[in-house]
């Protein structure tokens, strides 16, 4: 049962204070399920929010101000903290998370993190603001890791339309250690859309390049619609438990990903990272469409 429900004529959303993670989007004209259910035989979580870093440092450790903070664990911690209420009204929800002594410790900026989820149609739109609190500037990646049950609740017949002219897509393979590594592996599409086999994920998450590609949709074969996101990052993440054949399938907005195979930079020299300066505000979201 989730801590908080939104809900307009067309869909009801479920938001727990822990992550402030989205745990349920329902079409209220049939009570159809789109969020995975958060099955720990599959996958535990539902929509993790990956801040103030997306996916895996490598030897999970950063150097910042010639000080190494280690042993980070993937995607950092805002997806396991308790975030605090801060609307909630009808409609749309607020709520934030802020720094403490311990998140200082291994992130050593001062910040304000607000998700805000917000139904307007047939669409929930979710919006992040993070501010530096700190007296220099602030650097960090932030991400989406949204999970929705296949049509059919199976991956079998389920297509990935990633509306684009493009002939195929390519994808940097992860390692072992779950950092990028130097093979790039290549999909070929058709009419924009890529079958979601259970093997396209057997290295892990798919790592694209989205600075052409702002729609990405879940279709049955025959191309009827079903669930879009729609987004406005540089990058996007597509995955799903490999060799699991689970009926679910991550669409990922990201501000940022893991590092390189053998990187040993500063933080601030990381590839795709963000940066705020004090006071400054990074507001940025994406929205889930439903079919009517």
């Amino acid at each position: 049962m989730a801590d908080y429900i939104i809900k307009n004529e067309f869909l009801e959303a479920g938001i727990n204070n822990k992550g402030a993670e989205l745990t349920s989007l329902v079409r209220i004209k049939d009570g159809r399920q789109y969020m995975w259910s958060g099955d720990a035989a599959y996958w535990n979580r539902v929509s993790p929010v990956l801040f103030p870093f997306v996916g895996k440092l490598n030897g999970q450790r950063y150097r910042y101000k010639d000080n190494w903070y280690e042993g980070i664990a993937q995607h950092a911690f805002a997806r396991d903290m308790e975030f605090a209420l801060v609307d909630n009204k009808e409609t749309e929800i607020w709520m934030k998370l802020e720094s403490t002594e311990e998140t200082y410790k291994i992130y050593p900026f001062k910040f304000t993190f607000e998700i805000g989820y917000c139904l307007e149609g047939n669409s929930l739109k979710v919006i992040w603001k993070v501010y530096n609190n700190s007296d220099g500037t602030m650097y960090f990646s932030l991400g989406a890791h949204p999970a929705f049950l296949c049509p059919g609740n199976s991956k079998e017949g389920c297509f990935i339309n990633l509306h684009t002219d493009a002939g195929s897509i390519e994808s940097g393979e992860l390692t072992a250690d779950g950092v990028l590594g130097d093979v790039v592996r290549t999909f070929p599409l058709v009419d924009g859309r890529l079958e979601a086999k259970e093997n396209i994920f057997d290295q892990d998450a798919l790592v694209v390049d989205s600075s052409a590609i702002k729609k990405v949709s879940l279709e049955k074969p025959e191309g009827e619609g079903y669930l879009s996101v729609l987004f406005d990052t540089p990058l996007l993440g597509i995955w799903s438990p490999a060799k699991k054949q689970a009926p679910f399938i991550c669409i990922e907005p990201w501000y940022g990903r893991c590092d390189r195979a053998g990187f040993e930079g500063s933080l601030e020299e990381r590839e795709y990272g963000n940066k705020l300066e004090t006071g400054e505000v990074f507001e940025k979201s994406y929205t889930i469409e439903v079919e009517m």
